[in-house]
């Protein structure tokens, strides 16, 4: 597990914390061992930094699932609109630390756990909260992708007291991802919109 700051890898600070980085001296540092979480986290900065291009999606599956306490995404086009809507919505939006624990769960499959601090400006104001995000990876691909808010487990039929009571929580979900798709015209990638 490492500890990270949302700042240059170069930089012996951010870099000194976590294992897997070998610092030798002043902006000496090289990467000892290569995780999947380290190829992937330039990309999760970026979808979650409202900066995300066509290619920081690449690491999702076709038919990869993202789920929050407001929508539940289904297939990369859906994915592409939930956080490419992050930009119309939030003034600033950024993961501004975190921590990484990757283990493999099967041949071929691997949960990737960020516990991370997110900023986010909303009609001026600063929000900070905290977050887990989960990603379940088979044959390096992102299959699930889950962000627990205040770390708390998503409700769903299977998480609260009255399973119907879950099941309407998600197609509430389902509905605003829905909206949202519609919104940010189904999955186009920003510089594909036509004036």
């Amino acid at each position: 597990m490492g500890k990270h700051s949302n700042s240059n890898p170069g930089d012996t600070g951010a870099a000194a914390t976590d294992p897997a980085w070998e610092c030798e001296g002043k902006g000496a540092c090289e990467l000892k061992q290569r995780r999947f979480a380290d190829t992937i986290m330039p990309h999760i900065l970026n979808l979650y930094g409202s900066c995300a291009k066509a290619k920081d999606f690449d690491m999702y599956a076709p038919n990869a699932s993202f789920e929050d306490p407001l929508t539940h995404a289904q297939g990369v086009k859906q994915i592409k609109s939930a956080f490419y809507s992050l930009a119309k919505v939030f003034g600033e939006s950024k993961i501004v630390e975190y921590h990484i624990h990757e283990s493999d769960i099967a041949p071929g499959k691997k949960e990737i756990l960020i516990d991370n601090k997110q900023h986010y400006k909303l009609l001026g104001k600063n929000i900070h909260m905290i977050s887990l995000i989960k990603l379940y990876v088979e044959n390096h691909k992102i299959v699930r992708h889950e962000d627990w808010w205040d770390k708390k487990p998503l409700r769903n039929r299977d998480t609260v007291s009255f399973p119907l009571v879950g099941r309407v929580m998600e197609m509430g979900r389902r509905g605003l991802m829905l909206a949202t798709h519609a919104m940010m015209g189904f999955g186009k990638d920003p510089g594909s919109h036509r004036d």
